[in-house]
């Protein structure tokens, strides 16, 4: 059974570098999934609220038998959590539809910088951690400029942001000051998002024949290899198998600069600016 290698959080907590991603999963197919993904290999699982799938996740969990301490749960509470204490609450509903006493991972699922509450929901997230409902605490969907204002205004730096990236949606600036300011990031629509035109791509069908890989596996190894967490979406067990089974090679310099022509500009994906729930 093939395990993801961990990354060290600025926390001191460790994370799974490969999870499972469960958006657009309903509760019933989450709960399969978790239990599939667990089977194959997977410790990390990461939900929302939003994706109204916590309580599908939370059944997975307890039908894998798989202990506690051996998994990473990562959920995320979306606007109508921000502001004042409101994260407390939004917390504790996570945690019940679930059945878990804690997670391993909080997220501020967007910033919604017009609302301005970000970084009074950051505070309440702090003493969530300081109280032990959650081991590490993060943001998604954060630019430099968000975080910045996070940071001068609060504690705690986030120990992960999780944000849209890919081949096609390099966001190297973001990396960049994620990096200085000790924060990994995380990959979601690691894969390009739905439809996958990304997958499509010439060059990854010709190093995936030079490697003996899927063009699938080429992509997530490009962000295994950036030090990225990444998070595929996937309810297909064979897929699942096939995601894990990225650390058995490595992409020589040649190859991995390749994927620079898979760039499609700063200004591909979503604006955080104007983009959220």
């Amino acid at each position: 059974m093939t395990l993801s290698p961990l990354i060290t959080l600025n926390d001191g907590h460790t994370i799974p570098q490969l999870g499972l991603g469960t958006w657009p999963l309903d509760d019933d197919q989450v709960a399969t999934a978790v239990v599939h993904a667990l089977e194959t290999g997977y410790r990390h699982i990461d939900t929302a609220v939003k994706y109204g799938n916590e309580e599908g996740v939370g059944n997975g969990i307890r039908a894998s038998g798989m202990d506690r301490g051996e998994l990473f749960v990562t959920t995320k509470l979306d606007g109508q959590f921000q502001g004042g204490d409101r994260a407390a609450a939004g917390l504790e509903g996570s945690l019940t539809r679930m059945g878990l006493d804690y997670v391993d991972l909080l997220l501020i699922h967007w910033p919604l910088p017009a609302r301005d509450e970000f970084v009074s929901t950051w505070k309440t997230f702090e003493r969530l951690q300081a109280e032990g409902k959650v081991r590490s605490i993060g943001v998604s969907n954060f630019k430099p400029a968000h975080l910045e204002r996070l940071l001068a205004g609060t504690d705690v730096v986030p120990a992960v942001n999780q944000i849209q990236l890919s081949p096609a949606i390099t966001r190297a600036a973001d990396r960049e000051f994620n990096a200085k300011h000790g924060i990994v990031t995380e990959s979601y629509s690691p894969l390009g998002g739905s439809g996958a035109s990304l997958l499509r791509a010439p060059i990854l069908a010709q190093l995936g024949e030079k490697y003996g890989k899927t063009p699938a596996q080429m992509v997530l190894r490009w962000h295994i290899e950036q030090g990225l967490v990444v998070i595929p979406k996937s309810g297909n067990p064979e897929r699942m198998k096939e995601n894990l089974e990225i650390f058995d090679f490595a992409l020589e310099p040649q190859d991995l600069a390749e994927f620079a022509a898979l760039d499609e500009g700063p200004g591909a994906g979503n604006d955080s600016d104007t983009t959220g729930h």
